[in-house]
């Protein structure tokens, strides 16, 4: 009964501060927003505000777990509150910032989705669609790429898994013989979740054969460069 009733409370003050901010953003007081959202921080999450922003998001939920439990609610919150921070740094035209708490915030939505957690403040996938379209000028760090494709691929989103997986072959952020284990993974799907999906099991056949043909001829070239 007592958590409930701080999370409830937490809630009740998370939406009157994001009120507050939402008023100061109209009145073009972006850094008085930014000190809202400070105060807010350091008050309900057991750790400062400079902390929370220096922890990487698989850290913050490691010290946000208890006996093996992630407080799921606790960290929708941090990551709502990174996306409005971006939000303001954005207004006050620091790229570099704004483009760093989003991604912070999609990375957190999306382990959160992962994790299946509730939807207790927000739902973690309209979250993620937001932040990718807020993002969608920019090109994502590997990292974020590779739990996006883990996120595509167990939404059943199996065009937009492969997508991903391409694009980090591109940067060798990910190794042909980790492709074709998704490959075979995907293939353990039924043909109708695979159409589904956007992703035809005949389409990763081909897809499969065009990435050992790829990978062959990349090798060769190596052996007629050494020649």
């Amino acid at each position: 009964m007592f958590q409930r009733d701080y999370f409830m409370r937490m809630i009740s003050q998370m939406t009157e501060a994001l009120g507050q901010v939402l008023g100061l953003r109209k009145q073009m007081k972006q850094e008085e927003a930014l000190l809202v959202l400070d105060d807010l921080l350091d008050k309900h999450f057991r750790l400062s505000s400079k902390l929370i922003r220096s922890l990487s998001d698989e850290d913050l939920i490691k010290v946000m777990t208890t006996n093996g439990v992630a407080d799921t609610d606790h960290l929708q919150a941090i990551a709502v509150l990174m996306k409005q921070e971006g939000l303001l740094h954005g207004e006050l035209g620091r790229e570099t910032e704004c483009y760093g708490m989003y991604v912070r915030s999609l990375r957190l939505f999306v382990r959160l989705s992962l994790m299946g957690a509730e939807p207790t403040i927000v739902e973690p996938r309209e979250q993620i669609n937001e932040l990718l379209s807020l993002l969608s000028a920019y090109e994502l760090p590997d990292s974020a790429k590779r739990l996006l494709m883990e996120w595509h691929e167990a939404e059943g989103r199996y065009d937009q898994t492969e997508n991903m997986m391409y694009e980090l072959l591109e940067t060798s952020a990910m190794s042909p013989e980790e492709a074709s284990e998704t490959y075979r993974r995907l293939l353990e799907q039924s043909d109708e979740a695979l159409t589904a999906g956007g992703l035809p099991r005949e389409e990763i056949r081909q897809g499969m054969a065009d990435l050992q043909s790829a990978w062959k001829a990349r090798g060769n070239e190596g052996v007629t460069n050494q020649a």
